[in-house]
């Protein structure tokens, strides 16, 4: 019982910076190019774990594990290129709610087949967690989905999905080496197309950054930080737990809108935001598994 509330909390942490990191990295973006944007926060985060690695003296990963960390960065950054060509093609009310809820389906499934059924309070807590998550990601607006418009935010939440499943199988050992190899490898495909956009515009974009970089690094302090709880939730609880938790995100994001910038929010999102506490509830509770 102690190990499945640590895993809630740290899946908690998660969420909070997560949801904190996305409202700045949102606000970057309206300022500088969003791959400009990308690449700083990730090589802050990247750096901060760093950090991180030599503060607490943690042993060099094994071949696995920075194989674990690469292919979890190439599946980050395959979501994150779905993502942003998905928004710029397809309606953002059909691109983020699809993803949103795709990224937590999957992990959902691979826990389940590696851990079995959770107890019926906890798969109730998950279907009211994934409704939660539809509503805050803008699900609940009135949009006519195409069929083909479906194909890019399932492959960013495919990716991202992927991304939760993979980084989850790392070492304990090998926790924060693993995810600065995950940086690295996002940042190694997303730094030349960057370099060779900017070489373009003569770097004028990159002047832009100077009034927008301590956003920019606290965006990426947060995912760095996210992602460290996200993992060690998932070494200690189940996965799908740790995932579906994890994943209630966008309601820090959507509260500090509305706190911050007094953005309106809408009956979906205020319907979502009150069906997670309930959600939260129900994950929380402990009850004999299912088999």
């Amino acid at each position: 019982m102690g190990s499945h509330f640590l895993s809630i909390i740290y899946s908690l942490g998660a969420a909070l910076s997560f949801g904190a990191g996305n409202f700045a990295g949102g606000i970057a973006t309206k300022k500088s190019p969003i791959l400009l944007v990308i690449i700083f926060s990730q090589i802050t985060g990247g750096l901060i774990l760093f950090g991180l690695v030599l503060i607490t003296d943690q042993a060099l990963p094994g071949l696995y594990d920075i194989f674990l960390g690469c292919l979890s960065g190439l599946f980050g950054n395959f979501g994150l290129a779905c993502l942003y060509k998905g928004l710029s093609k397809v309606k953002m009310g059909v691109v983020a709610p699809v993803s949103a809820v795709v990224s937590v389906v999957f992990p959902v499934i691979a826990g389940i087949y590696l851990q079995g059924l959770p107890a019926n309070t906890q798969i109730t807590g998950f279907a009211l967690a994934i409704i939660a998550i539809w509503l805050l990601s803008g699900g609940g607006a009135k949009n006519t989905i195409a069929l083909h418009e479906l194909k890019l935010p399932f492959a960013a939440g495919l990716g991202f999905g992927m991304y939760f499943i993979i980084i989850s199988q790392v070492s304990t050992n090998s926790i924060l080496w693993s995810l600065v190899v995950a940086r690295i490898a996002l940042i190694m495909i997303i730094a030349p197309i960057v370099l060779i956009k900017e070489a373009k515009k003569r770097y004028s974009n990159i002047i832009l950054l100077k009034d927008n970089f301590l956003t920019i690094m606290f965006a990426g302090g947060c995912d760095a930080v996210g992602s460290m709880f996200f993992v060690m939730a998932s070494k200690i609880g189940r996965l799908d737990i740790s995932v579906i938790v994890t994943s209630l995100y966008p309601a820090v994001t959507v509260l500090l809108a509305w706190f911050i910038l007094k953005e309106k929010l809408t009956k979906a999102q205020w319907t979502g935001f009150w069906i997670v506490f309930f959600a939260l509830m129900l994950i929380t509770a402990t009850g004999s598994p299912q088999f």
